[in-house]
């Protein structure tokens, strides 16, 4: 598998990464990996996400639509 080096990183930069790795309980590098992969990744579309927050909700169950009316133009 490929590999990477990141050279010139500030304390700080460091210091905060060690310390988000250990809040989400994994290595350093495995904490760099997912801050990549998230980075690099395709956003979820809005469709995409409305369908998976909303479609329990509707129990996959089509939505009774009721017919339009047609109205007559307005005159003026």
């Amino acid at each position: 598998m490929p590999s990477l080096s990141v050279r010139k990183i500030d304390e700080e930069t460091l210091s905060q990464l060690r310390i988000q790795a250990a809040k989400h309980g994994v290595s350093m590098e495995e904490e760099v990996r997912q801050i990549i992969k998230r980075s690099v990744s395709t956003p979820e579309k809005l469709g995409d996400l409305a369908v998976r927050l909303f479609n329990s909700a509707y129990s996959g169950e089509e939505l009774d639509i009721p017919e339009r009316e047609i109205h007559d133009p307005v005159s003026f």
